[in-house]
């Protein structure tokens, strides 16, 4: 694995928190959640947390060069909390805009795996470091694990702009959602082993 990542420790859980927080700032479907700063502010940290903190409890969180960029991972078997997720989003998020929320989310659900997975809810870094090639880094050291279990990769993007780069690491395009007012989000599949392997690279 990249000398520059690790497993992210008990002790900068929040710290790692704080860097998808701050990378995830100006994304345009998180900022239709919560379209004021402080909205942003207080409860988006609520929704990282719930959507992506297992994978603390289940050793598949990494970062790189000092939480300057994270991977939160859930292996096979492990879920986000749907439970905190829903109260996080549907507690915080103008009610007009809860039918269309979750309209999103039965999209979502629909084009999410049934067999067994990984599953990558956030990979963040933090403004400042933001086209150093950290993420690039961090998900290629990531996905060598995936590879060892030979199992497909899934992820939601919510910025456009972020297809290309996952496609340059072997997810394809599987669905993306249609809704009013909401930004699309993508979600992305990468087969057993990637298409890394046959050659394409970062």
């Amino acid at each position: 694995m990249d000398e520059g990542v690790a497993r992210i420790e008990a002790a900068d859980r929040p710290a790692a928190i704080a860097t998808v927080v701050d990378a995830f700032a100006a994304d345009p479907v998180e900022r239709w959640l919560w379209p004021a700063d402080g909205e942003y502010a207080r409860h988006f940290p609520v929704f990282a947390e719930a959507f992506g903190g297992r994978a603390f409890e289940g050793g598949t969180a990494w970062q790189i060069e000092g939480l300057a960029g994270v991977a939160l991972w859930l292996g096979p078997g492990v879920e986000a909390d749907e439970e905190a997720v829903g109260a996080a989003l549907l507690g915080s998020v103008a009610e007009p805009r809860h039918e269309e929320l979750l309209a999103i989310l039965a999209q979502m659900t629909e084009a999410h795996p049934t067999a067994p997975h990984w599953y990558l809810p956030w990979l963040a870094v933090g403004p400042a470091r933001q086209g150093d090639g950290l993420g690039g880094r961090l998900l290629a050291a990531t996905l060598a694990t995936v590879d060892e279990d030979r199992l497909p990769a899934f992820l939601e993007t919510p910025n456009p702009r972020t297809v290309g780069f996952y496609e340059r690491h072997g997810f394809e395009v599987v669905a993306v959602t249609s809704s009013p007012s909401c930004p699309p989000l993508t979600s992305m599949l990468r087969p057993v082993l990637g298409r890394a392997r046959a050659g394409v690279h970062a």
